[in-house]
């Protein structure tokens, strides 16, 4: 089974298909993620990385619904995914140009069938994007990297762990990363089957 690290950049992961756009970067396989379809087998992959790669595709949103077909195309069944990004409200995504995307846990929801299920029957307006597109994926793990002083200050004990929740919703450059990880969810031999 394969092992994906997406838009490595200069980061090469060992044991990795190490993929990028770019051949300056000297990746395994030079290929552009938002076009399609890319090179690999159906159910071929059972890990996914995007490390600081996802936020930089997609700006049009049918190009990202197509990106998210895609990956979900080629990952196995129980396939690992990785995505970690800069947090929308930090320097970190803002400043940088080629940041097209904000790419947040509440996003990546979207994309799990069962919280589509539930959206559907409580007559939710969520965007039901599982639905749509046949994509699904489980959130398993998600952590954030604070910004150094708010790292400290939640050391310290001077702000409790809720308290920064709210000073995340409230404030810029509180937390820098998202880091989450997600099951994909499919029948082996799958494909995506969007609802009719």
């Amino acid at each position: 089974m394969l092992k994906l690290n997406m838009g490595c950049g200069h980061n090469r992961r060992p044991g990795f298909v190490n993929v990028d756009a770019s051949p300056a970067c000297n990746p395994d396989v030079v290929a552009d993620l938002e076009a399609f379809p890319w090179p690999w087998p159906d159910n071929s992959a059972d890990t996914i990385v995007f490390n600081h790669s996802l936020e930089h595709m997609g700006a049009d949103a049918k190009v990202f619904l197509a990106l998210m077909t895609e990956l979900y195309r080629v990952a196995a069944p129980d396939c690992e995914l990785v995505i970690n990004v800069p947090h929308p409200r930090h320097d970190d995504f803002i400043n940088d140009p080629t940041h097209v995307r904000a790419i947040t846990p509440a996003l990546m929801s979207l994309f799990d069938r069962e919280l589509n299920d539930g959206w559907k029957t409580a007559g939710a307006a969520n965007t039901p994007l599982s639905h749509y597109t046949g994509v699904d994926l489980q959130q398993t793990n998600l952590t954030m990297r604070l910004a150094p002083k708010y790292k400290a200050k939640l050391d310290a004990g001077e702000v409790t762990a809720a308290e920064l929740m709210d000073l995340i919703d409230e404030r810029l450059n509180v937390c820098a990363e998202f880091r989450m990880q997600f099951r994909v969810r499919k029948p082996a031999g799958s494909r995506p089957t969007p609802e009719a």
